[in-house]
């Protein structure tokens, strides 16, 4: 049985990590999570949602499975890993992390590699990586000091200080938060509403904060009639247009509208 499935549902794809309660990142993890990400890029869905089975998202890394690695197989796993979560963020779709329960190390990471992450208000990150000697290893200092800046990414990674769900949302880590059992229902709006929304838009505005986060506002300006242009002629940009015009001639606000993606 696979510890991660994905499952489509209308144009919305699922991620799942089913291997509850501790949906622990190991050799099984990451083969399965590289096959998932796959799946997705190829089904035609326009948002993606990842969550977990169980009370907790994940417990992190497998240290029973780590530890008599040596370098090379570690440095090989790690490299494996990275390639799947940097695929997530090259999905041409926004992406949703919904996160109860715990949500340490690697899990953290995965969680961060999403566009947007829903998170209960008593749930628990951590970066526990320095607590044992190591650092964490698939993006999650860089991506933690992105969203939330230095200082935090300092304190959350090189004292693994726990944080919870609340604080994740008040330091701008987490985009939603909410009460545990609201968390999947908060998600599944939200992934609902991103795919019915202009998916092209959306690309761009992911293509734009990538290029801030590698080189700052003056990469970001590089860029941006590149990425932005080609939107003015399509079929989205004129329905989205058009149903804007028409509703303020008659004095109203628009009525949200569902693109098709073209």
């Amino acid at each position: 049985m696979s510890v991660i499935r994905f499952e489509r549902q209308g144009n919305v794809g699922h991620i799942i990590l089913t291997d509850a309660p501790l949906n622990l990142i190991n050799n099984r993890f990451c083969e399965a999570l590289k096959n998932a990400v796959h799946e997705a890029s190829r089904s035609g869905i326009r948002a993606l949602i990842v969550r977990a089975e169980g009370e907790n998202f994940s417990h992190g890394g497998d240290v029973l499975d780590f530890i008599d690695k040596d370098s090379n197989d570690w440095r090989t796993f790690i490299a494996e890993m990275n390639q799947s979560y940097r695929a997530i963020e090259a999905l041409q779709i926004p992406t949703v992390a919904a996160v109860r329960g715990k949500c340490y190390g690697g899990a953290f990471e995965l969680a961060l590699a999403c566009d947007f992450i829903v998170v209960a208000d008593d749930a628990i990150f951590q970066h526990f990586e320095a607590s044992v000697g190591s650092a964490p290893v698939a993006g999650g200092v860089q991506r933690l000091a992105e969203r939330a800046g230095r200082a935090v990414a300092a304190r959350y990674t090189m004292l693994s200080e726990p944080m919870t769900g609340k604080t994740a949302g008040e330091l701008g880590v987490a985009a939603f938060v909410c009460s545990g059992a609201e968390v999947e229902r908060t998600a599944a709006s939200l992934v609902t509403r991103l795919s019915n929304g202009p998916t092209r838009s959306y690309a761009a505005i992911r293509a734009l904060l990538k290029a801030w986060a590698g080189g700052g506002v003056p990469a970001a300006d590089t860029v941006l009639l590149d990425i932005t242009m080609p939107l003015h002629g399509t079929e989205d940009a004129r329905t989205g247009r058009t149903a804007r015009v028409e509703a303020l001639k008659r004095g109203l606000e628009p009525e949200p509208v569902v693109f098709v993606g073209r």
